[in-house]
């Protein structure tokens, strides 16, 4: 029921404030998503604003001043009840293993209302840096602004940071908020390089973005979660739909073909280990069309997985098109497809 009352007041909330809203702000927006906010960026940086404050706030949604917040809200929405009920839904409480705790600052994270409050609230610091002339792009609470020089970009940290403080009363994380060259920072999973043949700024895959996808992968094709084969590709088809679709806009070729050939040495391992019996490796083998002997040799072969997984015995058995038409996908011939730029 609170869930439900709570999207009412977003649906209402987000009519009256969307006129309002900076054009900048990319975030939980009808008809905006992170692909224009990255665009945005990257036209910054290619119109010679290539110096950025990638600004940290500090847990956010769990710093947000209540106080400040209903005093932005109070200015615009004139229904005392409805102002009332949103500074009860901001101080309910959380349950935290079992045990209750009041909530005397920050938005819940995951609730209905929390993206339109935090777009309310910095709101007015999207309006300050426009008065003051500033480039920058923010979804939810990233922001990045774009500057021309280091140090300006030193400049628009410092008074930035103090308007956040005192005005907003949030907190600016001082050790992660970082002055750079575009390329130094990641943005919604997104790194910058310069590409020297044209002289522009370009998207990449972030080095972290690369290592979580990679965590995804092995929980897939491990073998300790006893998950069914069917299971598995299912969850893989929608990894490498769903990524593809967000990541389509940088440059990442190479790196998607390495990741599918490890995925796929990855996929050989699993039946390998699934295959744990002698017989059955031999069975299976046999049933590849490898020769008896040879498969008697590799049934009763001491090696590793990783090490068998890599070897010719799986690699021309169970081969590319054999995988693929089993059922498995990978990233490379998506992307081939769908990338942008």
């Amino acid at each position: 029921m609170d869930k439900m009352v709570q999207q009412a007041i977003a649906q209402v909330l987000s009519e009256v404030y969307e006129p309002e809203f900076s054009e900048h702000s990319y975030g939980f927006r009808p008809g905006k998503g992170a692909h224009d906010a990255l665009r945005q960026c990257l036209a910054n940086a290619n119109e010679g604003y290539d110096w950025v404050v990638d600004m940290d706030l500090e847990r956010f949604f769990d710093t947000v001043n209540h106080s400040k917040l209903i005093q932005v809200l109070s200015e615009k929405v004139k229904d005392g009840r409805v102002v009332s009920l949103i500074h009860r839904f901001l101080r309910a409480g959380v349950v935290v293993n079992g045990m209750y705790q009041k909530t005397e600052e920050g938005c819940p994270q995951g609730g209905n209302l929390s993206p339109i409050l935090a777009n309310i609230l910095l709101n007015e610091c999207d309006h300050e840096l426009e008065l003051r002339g500033h480039r920058f792009v923010r979804y939810a609470d990233d922001m990045v602004i774009s500057c021309a020089s280091r140090k300006g970009a030193e400049r628009t940290l410092e008074s930035t940071a103090r308007y956040l403080e005192n005005v907003l009363k949030l907190k600016v994380n001082r050790e992660k908020t970082r002055i750079s060259r575009i390329g130094g920072i990641k943005f919604l999973g997104y790194g910058f390089y310069l590409d020297t043949k044209v002289k522009e700024w370009n998207f990449r895959l972030h080095e972290k973005s690369e290592a979580k996808l990679k965590a995804k992968i092995k929980e897939i094709t491990q073998r300790s979660n006893g998950w069914s084969v069917a299971y598995r590709q299912a969850k893989l088809s929608q990894l490498v739909r769903g990524w593809v679709a967000y990541f389509k806009l940088a440059r990442c070729k190479g790196t998607l073909e390495g990741i599918d050939q490890w995925l796929r040495r990855r996929i050989r391992m699993l039946y390998w280990k699934m295959w744990k019996r002698i017989r059955t490796r031999y069975r299976r083998l046999m049933k590849l069309g490898v020769g008896k002997q040879k498969a008697y040799e590799w049934a009763n072969s001491r090696l590793g997985y990783w090490r068998v997984s890599g070897s010719w015995i799986l690699t021309t058995t169970l081969n590319n098109e054999k995988l693929y038409a089993m059922g498995w996908r990978w990233f490379s011939g998506l992307y081939a497809r769908e990338y942008v730029n």
